[in-house]
């Protein structure tokens, strides 16, 4: 087991060479929103674009689309009709996804799943997307819930899982809560290892696994049991994909800068912070 130190983020975040071009540092497609929850691709895109991303492009039904494109003047949002995902959508899910790859130079990655719902034709519509897409991909909140129903489908592609002990379970049908440290450490490298995939299981000390290796993360607060850092981490692990960092390490260094992040923000914070008080520290974290 490797815990993850602030030292990695020196072999992440180099001095950038004087000349680059637009997506030379990756562009995110944020795939997530319903008609209820509108908040999560929003934090997960500024995050992402806290992280590193050179751009972050929002796809989500109608209201949420719309809500996201007022939040900040950086987030681009497309709309898509209907109040949900629907398979009608995914031709367009598709086509971006390999636009997003043509003008990023295959710097390209997918966040998926935050705020969508949990309808039926949603979690299937997620699931063929995750069958089918050839960009490097999180699976996060819904998306997880979608996974479940056929965790084979991301065998051997370059995805992240995020789930918490619930998603865990949901995912691989193996309880953790109740373990104790290095048992969930022994359990979470047999499942990535069983799913040929990362997982990022989201705890006190955050366990990383591709089945291989496992990193551990110690950062984090008591206070980061908000709604929206999930978002956040999210949105981390898909700028580093993006990047072209491997699962396993941008899965590592987004719990790290997630976690830190937190930490600091929870400082002066304490019972008041909320999710958006977390990415305004990424910038503190990523240069420390």
């Amino acid at each position: 087991m490797t815990k993850i130190t602030k030292d990695i983020l020196k072999e992440i975040y180099p001095a950038r060479p004087p000349e680059v071009r637009k997506y030379d540092f990756g562009l995110v497609l944020v795939i997530g929103g319903g008609e209820f929850y509108t908040g999560a691709p929003a934090l997960s895109a500024l995050a992402a674009f806290r992280a590193g991303a050179d751009m972050v492009r929002v796809i989500a039904p109608k209201r949420a689309a719309d809500i996201i494109a007022s939040f900040s003047p950086v987030l681009a949002a497309l709309p898509l009709d209907n109040t949900h995902l629907l398979k009608e959508h995914l031709a367009t899910l598709f086509s971006r996804a390999e636009a997003a790859r043509d003008v990023a130079r295959g710097k390209a990655a997918v966040v998926i799943g935050g705020g969508l719902g949990r309808t039926e034709e949603t979690l299937e519509t997620v699931l063929e997307f995750l069958r089918q897409v050839s960009l490097p991909v999180v699976i996060d909140a819904d998306g997880l819930h979608a996974l479940a129903r056929d965790p084979a489908v991301v065998a051997g592609k370059p995805f992240v899982l995020t789930p918490n002990t619930f998603e865990f379970q949901l995912v691989t049908g193996r309880e953790v809560r109740s373990l104790v440290q290095e048992e969930r450490e022994r359990v979470v490298q047999e499942e990535a290892a069983r799913l040929q995939t990362t997982i990022l299981l989201k705890v006190k000390i955050d366990i990383i696994s591709n089945g291989q290796e496992t990193f551990l993360n110690e950062t984090g607060s008591p206070y980061l049991s908000i709604g929206g850092t999930g978002d956040t981490l999210a949105g981390i692990a898909g700028a580093l994909l993006a990047k072209g960092i491997d699962p396993l390490r941008a899965a590592g260094v987004a719990a790290y800068i997630n976690g830190k992040a937190g930490e600091l923000a929870a400082k002066d914070k304490k019972d008041a912070l909320i999710a958006t008080d977390l990415i305004e520290m990424i910038s503190q974290v990523i240069a420390s």
